[in-house]
């Protein structure tokens, strides 16, 4: 059989081939399947295969944490959960410096776990959070980016849809990385926290807009009182995390089932607490969390084939034996691995970055005896910022849709949090302890 390029093997190729489909806008899951077979038929493999080798990729029990977290936290936003979790945050917290920014920080930080989605974040709770940013004197395009910014820390704050898959390829336990995530995600927080003082305001601190979602008839009592009818208000949405991370890390259940415990969850608040379940929010939900959760699988589906070939051409071995091969100190190959996957990440979604990447940077891992669950999370940390970095980070296309404006200006608006998450990745990066401790003490 003819070679694509010749002199490469069929692996080799097939990498090029998927990134030449990704260049000429192939969505990502066909580039994968269309690369995949080519590189089957090269290597002369019956694709009677890849029927097989589709369904071992998506018929594994953790992988039903997916579509559940997705609909457990696309239902909170429908059924009002989010706007109450909202309005207590502001009632709390939006008198102190920095207003709807520091509110805008602790909802996204929240609302991590609750969703384990980025882009679902984003169209959940990004038009209430830019709306009162932008009365509270922030620019819409600054209040883009920390939206942007705080979603994208979803995948690292637990229960996250990108821990789960890092857990079922590096064959590591969710738990403890769901674990691991807690003080680097909030310290993640932080760093957003600590742009705010340099961002511009276009009108007085403290505006009337951070009392705008709460009840009329209360506007006018005292702090005490309306954050008490706040706190009630939201109660069940603020005990969500509890629920979901409680349950996980007492034993209660695992992680897959949290997803679905927490689908319940909602549905229960909504129906029995809120009254705001209707049929045709629970239709809307559902659909739009199918059609969410079938762009993820299909990608995982077919990342399949490409990991079958990947290891059948030994692409692992050949490019992990070249990354040790750059150097011998470590921390030159945790940089490049960094930058490898902050680069991938502005051009391709985490769960594809990390089926592609991973196979090859495990065995690295292990070879310099870093522990996977702190690789999981620096891992998932450069995948977050990959969200929200131009050109492409997937965020800022979900932003800019539901604020009407341009990537570009979304783009600049993001800069400040982009410097703030690097600086932070770099510490995390250096300290193992910052993700470690929490996992010792709860062993």
């Amino acid at each position: 059989m003819s070679d694509l390029i010749p002199g490469l093997g069929a692996g080799t190729e097939m990498v090029i081939l998927f990134f030449l489909l990704m260049a000429l806008r192939v969505p990502v899951a066909f580039s994968l399947g269309l690369s995949a077979i080519y590189a089957m038929w090269q290597i002369g493999f019956g694709l009677d295969l890849a029927g097989d080798l589709i369904s071992a990729g998506v018929t594994k029990f953790s992988l039903l944490a997916i579509p559940f977290f997705i609909l457990a936290g696309t239902l909170m936003g429908t059924l009002g959960i989010a706007e109450r979790m909202i309005r207590f945050f502001r009632v709390l917290i939006g008198s102190t410096p920095g207003g709807m920014g520091v509110v805008g920080t602790v909802v996204c930080l929240f609302w991590g776990a609750v969703s384990g989605s980025g882009p679902a974040s984003v169209a959940a709770i990004g038009p209430m959070i830019v709306k009162g940013m932008e009365e509270d004197g922030y620019s819409r395009a600054y209040a883009a980016g920390l939206v942007c910014t705080g979603a994208a820390l979803s995948i690292v704050i637990p229960p996250s849809i990108g821990l789960v898959i890092y857990g079922v390829i590096a064959e590591t336990s969710i738990s403890q990385l769901f674990i691991a995530a807690i003080i680097p995600g909030l310290f993640m927080g932080l760093m957003m926290l600590a742009t705010l003082p340099f961002a511009r305001r276009e009108g007085p601190a403290g505006s009337p807009a951070l009392d705008a979602l709460s009840p009329a008839p209360h506007a006018g009592l005292p702090y005490g009182t309306r954050l008490w009818l706040a706190f009630r208000q939201a109660f069940w949405g603020l005990v969500t995390p509890l629920v979901i991370l409680g349950g996980i890390y007492s034993g209660i259940f695992t992680p897959t089932e949290a997803a679905l415990v927490a689908t319940v969850y909602a549905l229960g608040v909504g129906a029995f607490v809120y009254r705001t379940l209707s049929f045709r929010g629970l239709y809307e939900a559902l659909a739009d969390a199918a059609a969410s959760s079938a762009v993820v699988m299909l990608v995982v589906a077919y990342a399949g084939l490409f990991g079958w070939v990947v290891t059948v051409e030994d692409l692992v071995g050949t490019y992990s034996e070249a990354l040790l091969g750059l150097s011998g100190n470590e921390w030159v190959i945790l940089l490049v691995i960094m930058l490898v996957l902050l680069v991938a990440g502005m051009f391709m979604d985490a769960i594809t970055v990390m089926f592609i990447s991973l196979p090859i940077f495990l065995p690295v891992m292990r070879e310099m005896g870093w522990d996977p669950v702190w690789f999981g999370v620096v891992v998932m940390v450069n995948l977050a910022i990959g969200l929200f970095t131009p050109p492409v980070g997937i965020n800022l296309y979900v932003a800019a849709n539901v604020t009407r404006l341009s990537i570009e200006r979304i783009a600049r608006g993001a800069v400040p949090f982009l410097l703030a998450s690097l600086l932070g990745l770099a510490v995390i990066a250096s300290l193992p302890s910052l993700s470690l401790t929490l996992v010792e003490v709860l062993r």
